[in-house]
């Protein structure tokens, strides 16, 4: 599973961003933000906004990282 945290973290350094540069993007505290990049899931909301800040599509990129082949023979419904 992708760590949602850790991609946001690495496009940050990607394009030469802080955390603090995306704390005053989203309007929220340092601490707050150094939590979401810590952190394995997130509110899609706040996926959502940070997609938009950082011009990458998050969501694309946790969806094609879904396995939606079944696994042996049992299938859940």
């Amino acid at each position: 599973m992708i760590h949602i945290g850790q991609l946001i973290r690495e496009e940050l350094d990607r394009q030469g961003r802080s955390v603090g540069w995306l704390a005053k993007q989203l309007g929220r505290s340092r601490s707050v933000v150094y939590r979401f990049v810590a952190n394995n899931s997130l509110d899609t909301e706040v996926v959502a906004n940070i997609s938009r800040i950082l011009h990458r599509d998050f969501f694309k990129e946790l969806s094609d990282d879904i396995d939606v082949e079944p696994k042996g023979t049992d299938k859940e419904c």
